[in-house]
Order: structure tokens, then C-alpha cells, then sequence
């Protein structure tokens, strides 16, 4: 089968592990990279062996089916919509958009133009969450009715050379980290029907922290703290919280509660970690990985893609899939604004779950 060829706009703080596991895939070749920074460009081009070009110019170049877009949260939708006018398909990196409107754009540019478009997270395709998938689906907890996540942490801008933008619009708890969160739970239960939450913010000002900027004061101007109730149209009823104004806490990443048992499902900021079930009531007992790729496989979203090219499937990490989580996630803070409760306006299939016994470099 002829490889995709891809080509990456964005080459900051996220890109090496995207250049890094594209290279296992046997289906999909990273062949240039573009930034706004041409010199940071030229970096990533050297250290991946492949080609630096301009935005334009990589564009423009007709062997590139499929754009991997890694630019940051406000530039996600300008992106996209210039991949899909220049005739290509493009896998972007989470949030799919920083409001509702502007998502929807692209979903119907991408059907429009016949092309696909899909975002991350794709750490649902790896093996700590589709064993949790599978487990689900094999009835050992029974039918889940409910359930904890919780994101909790005091912010990214005491090791992140450039935080600023998680503080301004488009950043924050729920759409930096909610994305991991909300796409695994909807991987896991289905679509989400109806939200009830609140938010807020600890501070009005952060501190830098990293060595280059130490010091450096961040004004903070969205919120900080996330606090939602979930309801799922299969039922479940999962309490979230998304924040970054907590320095300590002993709360698993997920849990699922259903009419048999319960299940503890791993970081969903990450392929592998380990996964747990107590049955009935009794002790909690690991499960080994009913899946493979359980190492940092950032790409396997674009690689799932690239399949799909090719064969005529559907991708896993669908436009719909990060349309309707960030419906969810903008949506708590609509509850909030709307006197506590909010429907959202969008839904989606629950993506289909990998294969078993995939080889490495296999999708």
C-alpha cells in the first residue's frame, strides 16, 4: 500500500513526539515540516532528516495528502481551513477549535471539498484505553451508570518555555486537558446529552518558572477551574473536574462504576498505564493490555488516518468525535453563564475500537 504522505505545520513543544512515532508507521511519511519560524523549521527539518519549507510553500507541494497541523490553540481553525482549501486532508492537534462556530466551520468546508479532517487526542487508540474499551464492552462492570475524572494540577508555567496563551482565551484546564478527559470518557460511554457545571479561577496573575523567562508575570484571563456534571445519553452520570489551581491530590485519573463492578481506567494523557477492575465488590485486580501501542505514539491519529485514505474507512479521531468534545467541554462554561445547565447542540458515534493483535508500525 503507497505510504500518505504528511507534512507538519507547527514545530514547537509538542512536535518531536509526533516526528518521533510517525517514523514506526508503515502507512504514513512525514516528508516537511513549516512554522511561522522559519529557523525553528529548519531545526525540526535537520533533527527528522525531511524539509523546511514555508506555510505556503508546503501547501502548495503536491505529494503532501494530509496536513498535520501542531500550531497552537488560536491558530488550530486558520490552519485548517488553508489545509482543506489547498485540497488536503489534515489532522490537527487538540482543542479542534477554541469556540463551537468556528469548528463547525471546518467540518463543513471538509464536506465540501470531499477531504477529511480529524484532532487529537488519539491516546483513546492506544492499549490502556482500548483494553478499558474492551472490558466495557465485555460487560464486566455491567451497564456503567457512573463515574469520577479529574484533571488536577497547578499549571503548566513552572516548566513550559512559552505559557502564556494557556491563560488566554483558547487556553485554560478544559481545553488544554480536557480533551484527553471528555475523548476518552465519550470513547468509553458514548456522547454526552446534557452538563451541569460551574468554574472559576484561584489567581488573577501567574509567575514563569522556566529558566528563560523565570520571573515573568502571566495575567490569567479565563478561568482556572472547571467543575462539571456529565450525563451521557446511554445513561452515566460522571462527575469532572478540570483544574489548574491544585498543587496536591490523591484522585485516580478516571473511574467507571457500573451494575457489576467497577473500573479504573489509566492517565488518557497517555497510551499505556495500568488498568484496573474490582468485580462485585472484591479486590481491585490489574489487567493486562488487551492492545498494543502503549508507548508515547502521538501520530497514531494521522496514521489512522492515513489508513482511512486509502481504504475508504472511517478514522477513529473523527471532526464529529472533537466537535462534540468541544461542544462538552465549551459547554460547562455556557452551563455556567446560562444558570447552571447546558444541552449540547452536537453529538457523535463512539469511535470503533482497534483491532486486536496489531503489529508495531501496523494501523
Amino acid at each position: 500500500m503507497e505510504r500518505v504522505k504528511a507534512g507538519v505545520i507547527g514545530c514547537g513543544n509538542i512536535s518531536n513526539a509526533y516526528f518521533n512515532a510517525s517514523k514506526t508507521f508503515q502507512n504514513l511519511e512525514v516528508v516537511a515540516c513549516a512554522d511561522i519560524n522559519m529557523e525553528a523549521a529548519k531545526a525540526k527539518a535537520e533533527e527528522h532528516s525531511i524539509t523546511a519549507l514555508t506555510v505556503d510553500e508546503l501547501l502548495g507541494r503536491d505529494d503532501i495528502e494530509l496536513i498535520i497541523n501542531l500550531t497552537v490553540p488560536k491558530a488550530h481553525t486558520e490552519v485548517n481551513m488553508a489545509a482543506l482549501n489547498a485540497g488536503k486532508h489534515v489532522h490537527s492537534e487538540k482543542p479542534f477549535g477554541i469556540n463551537l462556530k468556528e469548528a463547525m466551520a471546518v467540518i463543513e468546508l471538509a464536506k465540501k471539498k470531499n477531504l477529511r479532517v480529524g484532532c487529537a487526542p488519539d491516546t483513546f487508540l492506544g492499549g490502556g484505553q482500548q483494553t478499558c474499551r474492551k472490558l466495557i464492552d465485555d460487560n464486566w462492570i455491567g451497564r456503567p451508570t457512573s463515574g469520577t475524572a479529574f484533571f488536577l494540577g497547578h499549571g503548566p508555567e513552572a516548566w513550559h518555555p512559552n505559557p502564556d496563551f494557556f491563560y488566554t482565551e483558547g487556553g485554560g484546564p478544559m481545553l488544554d486537558m480536557g480533551p484527553y478527559y471528555i475523548t476518552a470518557l465519550v470513547n468509553l460511554l458514548g456522547p454526552v446529552k446534557h452538563i451541569v457545571g460551574v468554574t472559576g479561577k484561584a489567581y488573577d496573575e501567574r509567575v514563569a518558572g522556566h529558566e528563560k523567562i523565570r520571573g515573568k508575570k502571566i495575567k490569567v484571563e479565563v478561568p482556572t477551574h472547571y467543575a462539571a456534571v456529565l450525563q451521557f445519553a446511554q445513561g452515566a452520570i460522571i462527575s469532572l473536574i478540570s483544574s489548574f489551581d491544585v498543587y496536591k491530590h490523591n484522585h485516580k485519573p478516571i473511574e467507571i462504576y457500573g451494575t457489576l463492578g467497577s473500573l479504573s481506567v489509566p492517565d488518557p494523557n497517555t497510551f499505556g498505564g495500568d488498568v484496573e477492575v474490582s468485580v462485585q465488590g472484591r479486590d481491585w485486580a490489574k489487567v493486562g493490555h488487551t492492545h498494543g501501542y502503549t508507548d508515547n505514539m502521538r501520530s497514531i491519529g494521522a496514521a489512522d488516518m492515513a489508513m482511512a485514505i486509502r481504504t475508504g474507512r472511517k478514522h477513529r479521531c473523527s471532526g464529529e468525535l472533537a466537535l462534540h468534545v468541544l461542544d462538552v467541554m465549551t459547554g460547562v462554561q455556557k452551563a455556567m453563564e446560562n444558570g447552571g445547565s447546558y444541552d449540547p447542540v452536537t453529538t457523535c458515534e463512539r469511535p470503533e475500537p482497534m483491532p486486536m493483535g496489531l503489529m508495531n508500525g501496523m494501523i
